[in-house]
Order: C-alpha cells, then sequence, then structure tokens
C-alpha cells in the first residue's frame, strides 16, 4: 500500500494498493461534510505498518461551524493478509459536532507496467457495488478469465455506513470530549488468491507476521558501533530485507528462513527478479546465509528448457523476471517469465558458490549442480552469440529489453560521443562474471571430485582473463572499455561497470591501480559515491537511470573490488560516502539510486523520483561495504573463517554478533589501537577457526 503522507491515494497518480502487479484502489480520500483533514504528522510504524495524525479545517455544518483543530482523527493501518484499517475520531471541543464522515474509493484494475508508465488502457469492465447486509463495498473487474476485485468491508461502526454519491457515509454526532471508532480492511481477491481474513483471522494472523518478524531479527546478525551512521543503516536495512521477504504463502508455512527469497523492491519490483535476487543473497550473507537459498531455488525451477524469442530464452539460461498481472495474462508482455537477462545466469552459479562456502553444505551441491551444470552449458552455447569466446547479448523479442546486464534501461549503454550503441554488445562486467563463475565452479567441481571438470574450467577462465584485458583495456583512455558493439569495436565510454570487474578478479594487477585512479577521480566519485557514468560522459545526466546516477549496490560491489586489489583507503572512502548519504533519508534508508551531484558544503543526496524504495540491493549495499572493510571470507566446507581489517578513520570500532558460518555462531569485535585496526573472534557451535589473510585478486583461483 503506497498512500501520501495524509495517508491518501490521489488519483492519477502512482499510489495505491498493488498485489500480483495489479492496482486494486486507485484513489482513497477521507472528509469531513465534504472538507480535506489537515495533516499533523505520519510515519510507518513497521514495515507492515503506520499510524497518521489527522486534524480539521473549518467545517460548516448545518448545526453551526466546527472550529478549526477541534477534531482529531487517527488512522492506523497494518497489512497481514489483508489490510486493517482502524479509523478514531475525537471531538476536543467544548460542544458537540455534528457532521458527515466520508471515504472516497475508485478502483482501476491497472496492470503495474501501465502504472508506472502513467499509460492505462482499460480492457475489461469495472462494477460496484455496496452489500448492506455485509457491509461491504465490493469493486470488480472482470476481463475474460482474468478476474479482481477489492472489497472495503466495515468490522465495526456505530452507527454504521450509508452509500451516497459514490461514498461510504457516517453520519456523526459526537459530544464534546467524545470519540468514534470505524474498524475495517481492505481485502483483494486476485483470481484463485484471496488476500481475506476472517473477523477473528486477521488478529491471529497478524500475530503469527509479526512472529516471523521478530524471527528474522532474532536469528540476522547484529551489529554495534560507537559509529551512528552505520549502526542506523545496517539496522534498517536488515528490517528493509525482513520486509522483501517473499514466500507463497509465509503464514501456513514453516519459518525457515531458508525458503525466502527477496523481491526486489517497492513498489515496482514485488516479485523475484534474476540477478536482483543473487545479488541480494550474496550481500546478505553476512545477515543470514540462507536467506540466499530461495533465490536459487525459486530461479532453478524457472530455468528455461526451451528457445522462446519473445521471451529472450534460451535453455539453461535463468530468468529475469516474472509477472502475475493483466498484461502478462494475456501474453501482451513476455515476463510471463522472461529471461533478458545477459548475466542472471552466471551469477547464479556465483551465488550458489558463495551459500555453499558460507553454509559448508555438501547436499547443496547436489541440490544444484543440475541447474548450475545447465547454466554452465547456456555460457557457452548462447552467452557468446558469434564464439569470439566473450559474453555478449542481443534482444530478440520486440518487448523485450535492449540493454541486458544491470543496467538495463534504453539509453544506458553509450558511445563516447553519447549516441545510444545498438544491437549485440559485450559488456565488460559479464567477462568478468564468467570469469568469477568459472573459477568458483572449478573449486566446486574438485569438491565433488570431478578434477577433469575442474581444470578445464580453470584453464578456460585464464584464458578469458588474458583475451579480456587484451582486448578491453583502452590505453589512450587508462581504463576498461564499457562494451564491445557488434563490430567488436571498443566502447570507450567512461563508466562504473568495471568496477565489477575488480569484483570478479578478472582485471590485471598492473591495470588495477589506473582503474582505481580513475574511479576515484571527481568526474566518477562525486562525494556521496562513485557515479554510473563519468560527468565528462557528454550523456552524464546526474537524474538519469543509469547515465550519472549513484546506486549503492554498484558502489557496494565497487568497494569488494577495491578490496581485492588491496585499496583499502579507497574502500573506506566509498564507505563513509555511501554512509552519510543514507543519513540523509528517513530513517536511514537507502534509495535504489540517487542523483550523480557533486557534494559540497550545502548539497544533499537527491532521491531518483521513481526510485524504488525499499529495494533489496540498496539494503544489502551496507554488507557488501562492511565485507570489504572487514575483508570477510567463509569457508565452512574447510571450517575456516578469514578477516583481513582495515578501520578507516572514521569507524574506531565495530562488532558483529550472531554471524553464522556452518554449523557455527560468530562473535567478531574490530578496533583502532594507534591507527592499527585489531581484532578477536568468539565461536559457538562446532569448531570453525577465525584466521587473517589478506583479500587478494585470485582469491578463488
Amino acid at each position: 500500500m503506497v498512500t501520501d503522507l495524509n495517508g491518501e491515494i490521489a488519483h492519477e497518480t502512482e499510489l495505491g494498493i498493488f498485489a500480483d502487479d495489479t492496482r486494486f484502489l486507485s484513489y482513497y480520500a477521507v472528509y469531513a461534510d465534504g472538507q480535506q483533514w489537515h495533516l499533523l504528522s505520519s510515519s510507518p510504524t513497521d514495515y507492515y505498518s503506520a499510524r497518521f495524525y489527522l486534524t480539521n479545517l473549518e467545517v460548516d455544518t448545518e448545526f453551526g461551524v466546527i472550529e478549526p483543530n477541534s477534531l482529531a482523527m487517527v488512522i492506523d493501518r497494518e497489512i497481514c493478509t489483508a489490510i486493517s484499517e482502524k479509523i478514531v475520531i475525537t471531538n476536543h471541543s467544548l460542544k458537540a459536532a455534528r457532521f458527515n464522515l466520508e471515504i472516497a474509493m475508485r478502483s482501476d484494475f491497472a496492470d503495474i507496467f501501465e502504472v508506472r508508465a502513467h499509460s492505462f488502457r482499460r480492457r475489461g469492465q469495472v462494477s460496484s457495488s455496496w452489500n448492506d447486509d455485509e457491509c461491504c463495498l465490493v469493486h470488480s473487474y472482470a476481463n475474460q478469465d482474468f478476474q479482481r476485485h477489492f472489497v472495503y468491508r466495515v468490522i465495526e461502526a456505530n452507527p454504521g455506513a450509508k452509500m451516497a454519491n459514490g461514498r461510504l457515509s457516517f453520519q456523526l454526532d459526537l459530544d464534546a470530549g467524545a470519540s468514534w471508532q470505524l474498524k475495517a480492511r481492505h481485502e483483494l481477491v486476485s483470481g484463485p488468491r484471496s488476500y481475506v481474513s476472517q473477523n477473528n483471522g486477521q488478529e491471529n494472523k497478524l500475530e503469527k507476521f509479526k512472529k516471523l518478524h521478530q524471527e528474522w531479527q532474532e536469528q540476522a546478525t547484529e551489529l554495534t558501533s560507537s559509529n551512528e551512521e552505520v549502526y542506523r543503516l545496517f539496522n534498517q536495512s536488515v528490517s528493509d530485507l525482513g520486509a522483501l521477504r517473499l514466500h507463497q504463502d509465509p503464514l501456513d508455512k514453516d519459518s525457515s528462513i531458508a525458503s525466502w527469497a527477496p523481491a526486489a523492491g517497492v513498489p515496482w519490483y514485488v516479485t523475484v527478479f534474476g540477478r536482483d535476487s543473487l545479488i541480494t543473497g550474496m550481500q546478505s550473507m553476512l545477515v543470514n546465509p540462507r536467506f540466499v537459498l530461495g533465490s536459487l531455488k525459486r530461479l532453478g525451477q524457472l530455468q528455461s528448457t526451451e528457445s522462446n524469442d519473445f521471451k529472450d530464452a534460451k535453455p539453461g539460461k535463468i530468468a529475469h523476471e516474472i509477472r502475475l498481472g493483466e498484461l502478462a495474462h494475456f501474453n501482451k508482455i513476455p515476463q510471463t517469465p522472461y529471461y533478458g537477462t545477459a548475466d542472471a545466469t552466471s551469477l547464479y552459479l556465483i551465488g550458489l558458490h558463495e551459500a555453499w562456502r558460507w553454509l559448508g553444505n555438501e547436499d547443496l551441491l547436489k541440490e544444484y549442480l543440475p541447474v548450475a551444470e545447465k547454466c554452465l552449458a547456456w555460457i557457452d552455447q548462447y552467452g557468446d552469440i558469434d564464439g569470439d569466446g566473450f559474453q555478449e547479448y542481443l534482444k530478440l523479442s520486440e518487448k523485450g529489453l535492449e540493454n541486458q546486464g544491470w543496467k538495463d534501461s534504453d539509453d544506458a549503454i553509450v558511445y563516447p560521443d553519447g549516441s545510444v550503441v545498438r544491437g549485440s554488445k559485450a559488456l565488460c562486467e559479464l567477462q568478468g562474471y564468467v570469469y568469477d563463475a568459472w573459477l568458483r565452479m572449478a573449486e566446486i567441481f574438485k569438491a565433488v571430485g570431478r578434477h577433469a571438470d575442474s581444470d578445464k574450467l580453470l584453464a578456460k577462465a585464464e584464458d578469458l582473463k588474458c583475451r579480456f584485458n587484451e582486448k578491453f583495456w583502452s590505453e589512450p583512455d587508462q581504463f576498461f572499455a564499457l562494451a564491445l558493439d557488434g563490430e567488436k569495436k571498443q566502447v570507450n565510454s567512461l563508466a562504473s561497470n568495471i568496477g565489477h570487474g575488480l569484483w570478479s578478479g578478472i582485471v590485471d594487477e598492473d591495470h588495477a591501480s589506473k582503474v582505481v585512479q580513475r574511479l576515484m577521480e571527481p568526474h566518477f566519485f562525486s562525494g556521496w559515491g562513485i557515479r554510473s557514468l563519468s560527468a565528462k560522459h557528454p550523456a552524464f545526466n546526474p537524474h538519469s537511470y543509469h547515465c550519472g546516477s549513484i546506486w549503492p549496490h554498484d558502489n557496494g560491489i565497487i568497494a569488494l573490488g577495491l578490496k581485492r586489489y588491496g585499496f583499502t583507503d579507497e574502500v573506506g572512502k566509498v564507505a563513509r560516502d555511501i554512509s552519510r548519504a543514507a543519513s540523509y533519508f528517513e530513517g536511514n534508508r537507502l534509495p535504489e539510486l540517487y542523483a550523480g551531484i557533486q557534494r559540497d558544503e550545502k548539497s544533499f543526496p537527491v532521491q531518483y523520483a521513481k526510485a524504488n524504495m525499499p529495494q533489496a540491493w540498496a539494503a544489502g549495499s551496507v554488507f557488501h561495504l562492511l565485507k570489504a572493510i572487514l575483508g570477510l571470507q567463509a569457508d565452512a566446507p574447510k571450517g575456516v573463517f578469514y578477516v583481513d581489517p582495515v578501520l578507516p578513520s572514521w569507524l574506531n570500532d565495530l562488532c558483529l554478533k550472531k554471524v553464522q558460518v556452518g554449523n557455527s555462531t560468530l562473535e567478531l569485535k574490530f578496533w583502532k589501537s594507534e591507527d592499527k585496526t585489531q581484532w578477536d573472534a568468539k565461536i559457538v557451535g562446532e569448531k570453525i577457526f577465525v584466521s587473517e589473510r589478506k583479500m587478494t585478486p585470485n582469491i578463488f583461483g
């Protein structure tokens, strides 16, 4: 449920109640005899609840004038199986107040793609009815076999509701000091799925829901630090990840965290996303390593078994996105699921390896090796379109994505003159992901006794690294090309993508210092983080989606890459600026992205207009930043956990409790003494050895 600060849903906006990619409620407003209420204050009280404090303006009724601020209205909402709503109105004046409380509601049942695009075409019929016996307003939508229903059910109100002029009306007569209360529910019926509770069921479900949230908090890693910004950002991010867990029916299943997968973000991406879900799973290893398993399972189930140009699908490919709205139902869009992602397949292998290294569970490999081998086959057969040994992508679907890396907007990949690159593209980070995936799978094959397969992947990875550094390096720019275009010419735009190459370890060490030097120059490094595109580029726009904005997850991945190559000072600078930026947003919650404006003494971070917030890999970015600062590396199969901590000048101390590695739980303390970082570890459970080891580019080589 997305409302304005008043708790209302304005007409023809992006606000509303959403489920299964459909907007069930598109307009909601509360009036006193036709007058709007005045907001005093409002806030979420948890990710599933909110409270709104309002008062009246002057209301001129037939019974006399109600003076401003005489009436107090408090709206409480809690989302569980349905959305519970309680409205309490108190008369604080010295005389009685008689007026009509009116609630206006409309439902457009728009597909979420159309809501975001502000382009809505109704294909079916909407009907509305008031059921006096059941005290409920029903809005229904039907387009052939696609049917949706919104129900506003009055549970408790005296006097009761009447329907008048398309609004629910309650005739209130409040003595001085008296209060009136309305209890209601927003209920949704989405085809065979229903978000409905019985009168006593919602409360019971809500208690289970709160218990699930409490369990998530109890099982997640805890952080303490004298640095308030880091402390607040970490805790908000843990809460956001808890809010973004997906399950078919979480309240009727075992509450094991292993069964959860992350939604990509609210409000636009409340679904499994291949790339986002896998990266979020890897980020959250520090918080709860089992969180990634839901992504591995669901994406493994969705792995393509066919060639389908409309879906950009090939056998073995990992899905990008799946949707359940009207457009998907009638195959008007390819997200059923859609496979237009060139990186999710290699990221699946990286995520599987990372989960194994943190959990140490050999059964995990047995379960997902068949999926992994199909991923490897896709990389060889379909990821390399023209057989030159590099990973490319090319849109086949007329309704697919032109760009299929993490920067997937149409104008994200540009030549140095600002013109858009069309056709086949071999992005630099795709080569790094495959290089990393091959190294990690080589380690997995060795662990299961398949030494020949392991040696083959190691040789392929080394060959790819050599060719990459030869073909992608631009000597005049002292930087790596963003991509090779369809004619295998370098696209020499200065972009952040190569920071992911540092993360993967594919960059030769003699090139790494030059890359890092560039990334830390003012045209890249804004003071709020590293921009996605250099400010010197003709296509630079700090308020764009991918051409100059700042993405927290991008910076977290780059920070890990900086750590691998020994650039600890730069890690501290990136982490400091992302942490500082978070402190400017409400609740220290990082949005999906924000503007790439330069920081000065008067500036502050500016959120992107349509940013998801909360957003999964934005929330997870702080965990990558901490892993980079502390140099955390798990190797549970061998019973070892490595640290390589270098606390920056602005972070004097840090303690992580309940860090789960294999069957052990660690408490890790880090502090500065005479400008040197000291550390200590306590271990609970099975014995695991904690040791200091430098992170290097060839961690998995």
